[in-house]
């Protein structure tokens, strides 16, 4: 039998007990090193893309920003990145996709800018294009599957979507992607990035070793050229959507490395 002090007693701690419970499951979601993301989407996409990267994200602690590209120009869609960055509340880690390794290598100059991550992307030297950086290799596939509308911007067929650029997801997720594009300006390949953020930031790289609209094997000298920590998934070209697990734990394993610089 328990007494009126005791019970008093227990009254008092029990509160004070979950309390203590609620704060240690807060700080166990609080993640290690950098907790500010930024994902920049590339050509043919929108923030969308991110979605399932996204709430994992969120569910870990990190603050999550996703960058919604005009694609109208690489000077347009790095001052989108730039105001993304802005927004955020400490130092960031800045991941950019496809044609987003042109626009965070420019955009990752910004200070608050502590690491870059490329995604399956393009990543230039001192004063290189898209076209500059593609023309050592072959093409992609994916490439046949541009077309230009009347006023110069570049879709991607439904064939591209469904054979090139995203043919490890399933049918349904294809068709949403090809309905949810938007289109790249086409005079975007052959502006030039200068001051690249590489040269001073720490570099993380995915290859994408079923990638059909980057070919892999640029990718790894991108990757070697940076020298970047690098891993490769065996996934189309946005891995992003089709192993958002892997991408958020290098994410993860990024900002952990970024906190001890």
């Amino acid at each position: 039998m328990f007494t009126i002090k005791q019970l008093t007693l227990c009254a008092l701690i029990a509160p004070v007990a979950m309390l203590s419970s609620l704060f240690s499951e807060k700080s166990q979601s609080v993640p290690k090193g950098i907790k500010n993301v930024v994902l920049v989407h590339g050509a043919f996409a929108d923030g969308s893309s991110w979605s399932n990267v996204i709430s994992l994200l969120q569910a870990k602690g990190y603050h999550v920003t996703a960058v919604q590209n005009p694609l109208t120009s690489l000077e347009d869609d790095v001052a989108a990145t730039k105001r993304a960055i802005a927004l955020m509340d400490g130092p960031v880690l800045l991941v950019g996709h496809s044609w987003a390794g042109m626009v965070i290598t420019e955009a990752g100059n910004d200070p608050k800018v502590a690491g870059l991550m490329y995604i399956s992307a393009l990543i230039p030297d001192e004063g290189q294009s898209v076209v500059d950086v593609s023309q050592p290799y072959p093409a992609g596939p994916g490439s046949a599957e541009f077309r230009p509308d009347a006023s110069g911007f570049l879709s991607l067929t439904l064939k591209g979507i469904e054979e090139d650029f995203a043919q490890d997801l399933p049918a349904a997720k294809r068709k949403v992607l090809f309905s949810t594009q938007v289109p790249w300006a086409a005079p975007a390949t052959t502006q030039k990035v200068y001051n690249v953020a590489w040269k001073t930031k720490p570099s993380w790289c995915i290859v994408a070793t079923n990638d059909r609209m980057i070919n892999p094997e640029l990718e790894r000298a991108e990757a070697k050229m940076i020298k970047a920590t690098t891993i490769e998934l065996k996934s189309s070209h946005v891995p992003m959507v089709s192993q958002p697990g892997n991408v958020v734990a290098f994410i993860a394993e990024a900002t952990q490395k970024l906190s001890a610089h």
